[in-house]
């Protein structure tokens, strides 16, 4: 019998040893976000996460009394890190649409989009209906609403996806596209990056598209958390401290413009 006494305790400690290897509970917040899209997802100078998003993860963590680790993940990997459980949520300029809806939760809106064309000078393209033709070809980026608009309604055209904004560009300034279809602000910045090659068309030929902070199904919890934190941050007007850090000059021309602002007016 005493024999067992030592064998027991061995086999107690490897049990608790295995045990200890899996992922630690902790409370860190980890978002989820892809680094690619500034201001709102980017890096700094020394290459840390910086942007919009950033300072919205950070706002919400210290608000639910969490530290947050940003995690840079590329743009379709980031709802299967939500559904795996490797990231807690995901703020990463994501419109909340009702394909997404059926794989993950999302909070209230708690900012919006337009869709707008980057068109190239050379073409005659003035509006979203003149690039329904035989022969147009039309830049989307993988998984985003450009491309689920493009492929819903513009039924003659080519449209052709790449994985990041720049080779969008890149395919609407070297004339072999004749339009990147994506939201307003990065058609403006884009734009005004090539003034001889491009041309930008503002025309809302789309509803209102709802960002969203996406969370894995069920975390109901959290979902709450989140929402509490989106009114009381609006509250506080801290959208607009935001926007006077990275968007004061985007805010100005859109105004002037008569666009909708990516911070106003939601329909909570």
């Amino acid at each position: 019998m005493k024999r067992l006494v030592p064998i027991i305790f061995i086999l107690v400690s490897a049990i608790l040893i295995v045990s200890g290897c899996g992922r630690k509970e902790t409370n860190e917040l980890i978002v989820g976000m892809e680094l690619a899209y500034p201001p709102f997802e980017t890096k700094d100078e020394y290459g840390n996460p910086s942007g919009v998003s950033v300072d919205l993860a950070r706002a919400f963590g210290e608000f639910a009394n969490r530290p947050v680790k940003i995690e840079n993940i590329s743009w379709d990997g980031l709802i299967p890190a939500l559904q795996a459980g490797k990231v807690d949520v995901v703020i990463s300029s994501m419109t909340i649409s009702e394909e997404r809806k059926e794989k993950i939760d999302f909070s209230k809106p708690y900012a919006k989009s337009l869709l707008a064309l980057l068109v190239n000078s050379e073409t005659n393209i003035n509006k979203a209906e003149d690039l329904d033709q035989e022969g147009k070809k039309v830049a989307v980026k993988t998984g985003s609403t450009g491309q689920i608009y493009a492929e819903a309604t513009l039924k003659k055209a080519s449209i052709v996806p790449f994985p990041d904004e720049s080779a969008c560009v890149m395919e609407v300034v070297q004339g072999k596209a004749d339009a990147f279809i994506y939201d307003q602000l990065t058609i403006y910045r884009n734009n005004l990056k090539n003034p001889e090659s491009t041309k930008a068309v503002f025309i809302p030929f789309q509803g209102v598209e709802y960002w969203g902070v996406g969370v894995k199904k069920g975390n109901q919890e959290l979902l709450n958390k989140l929402n509490t934190f989106i009114d009381q941050f609006y509250a506080q007007n801290g959208f607009d401290a935001i926007t006077e850090k990275y968007l004061k000059e985007e805010k100005a021309t859109f105004d002037e413009n008569g666009f909708a602002w990516f911070f106003s007016d939601l329909d909570k």
